[in-house]
């Protein structure tokens, strides 16, 4: 799968509008050499938009009138992917192209990420990444028909 990356160093604008784009759950954060660095979730970008007095107190939220709402995104202007990471966030994710489906929902779910990046070379820990699986493309794989 062709997954969109981002580098720490684009836009929070430009990564919000690749989620919506796309419509993804997340986006995997390269290096300049396309190894996987991080992951940042769709709910961490949103996170981002709210005012930390409405994260504190989520009835707050109430009183943002939709004309508010629509105007969320510019408290994204000015900021980068790396502003919108935790300073303590863990390793990516990261399975090799050989990775069974098992290997790759333990992962997953054990990082809480809804993408994990494809390395091409198992036995290398900075290897550039070749692609990316979504949750999406797992459950496609392993679901039974309807």
């Amino acid at each position: 799968m062709d997954h969109p990356t981002v580098t720490a160093d684009t836009s929070a604008l430009d990564a919000a509008r690749l989620l919506a784009e796309h419509r993804l759950l997340g986006l995997i954060v390269v290096d300049e050499r396309h190894r996987p660095k991080a992951v940042l979730p769709g709910s961490q970008l949103l996170g981002a938009l709210i005012p930390q007095y409405v994260r504190d107190d989520p009835a707050l939220a109430r009183a943002y009138d939709e004309g508010h709402a629509d105007r969320l995104c510019e408290r994204l202007a000015g900021k980068r992917v790396a502003d919108l990471l935790p300073a303590n966030r863990t390793p990516p994710p990261v399975v090799d192209a050989d990775a069974t489906v098992m290997e790759i929902a333990s992962v997953m779910a054990g990082a809480r990420s809804p993408v994990v990046a494809v390395s091409g070379d198992p036995r290398r820990t900075d290897a550039p990444m070749i692609g990316a699986i979504t949750v999406a493309d797992l459950l496609t794989r392993i679901l039974p028909p309807a």
